[in-house]
């Protein structure tokens, strides 16, 4: 097998076990090669120019910058390099912003090795792949364009009534028992979807329109 046959990879998430995990099969598929590992989007980005990977594997739900705005950099700085986001989430919004990001694919944490491998391949080729689970949710926006109500989650709910109450990022955090970076992910999330800049709008917003109580 020549170089120039084998797909050069890259791994982005914030948890070391997925890494760990993912490179392992990177290392035991054939015409894989892993190239580069990044705990961050802030870092994938800038070791993109140093590894110039082929594909990257791109988590969502980062620290200080999240897996739709890694994957809009990496594919504005090197357009030649294609992304698939590999992610635990399946939220319509989250699957809309990574696609109009630029990424090539869109799969859940639990795809199959052999899943996984095939959608690296038809990555480098240009081809997309989208998980069933994400083909649905978009067919359905499709169907129903008017009835989205914004969209919130049942936890970007949660997240908003407890902004309502004025508890900070980190309050909420120990609230719902999950880390920071989520709750920063999900307020990103809600600001976007209803529109607005500041977390006061979002609550104004959501009072005004009665999607929280």
């Amino acid at each position: 097998m020549t170089d120039d046959s084998v797909i050069r990879v890259m791994v982005v998430d914030d948890h070391a076990v997925v890494r760990g995990g993912l490179s392992a099969f990177l290392m035991a598929c054939d015409g894989l090669e892993l190239v580069g590992e990044a705990s961050g989007g802030a870092e994938a980005v800038e070791l993109c120019a140093t590894v110039q990977p082929d594909v990257v594997l791109m988590d969502l739900v980062m620290p200080e910058m999240d897996g739709a705005v890694a994957t809009r950099e990496i594919r504005t700085r090197y357009p030649h390099i294609q992304v698939i986001v590999l992610t635990s989430f399946k939220e319509q919004n989250l699957i809309e912003d990574a696609l109009q990001a630029g990424a090539i694919g869109y799969l859940l944490k639990n795809v199959t090795v052999d899943e996984l491998a095939s959608a690296i391949r038809s990555a480098k080729l240009g081809r997309p792949t989208l998980a069933p689970e994400a083909t649905q949710v978009l067919i359905s926006a499709a169907k129903n364009p008017g009835e989205q109500d914004y969209d919130l989650t049942p936890r970007e709910k949660e997240v908003l009534s407890l902004m309502a109450a004025g508890f900070s990022n980190p309050v909420i955090a120990a609230k719902m028992v999950v880390s920071r970076s989520t709750v920063k992910f999900h307020v990103s999330s809600i600001l976007s979807k209803l529109g607005v800049s500041s977390r006061t709008e979002a609550v104004a917003l959501a009072l005004q329109h009665k999607l929280i109580e």
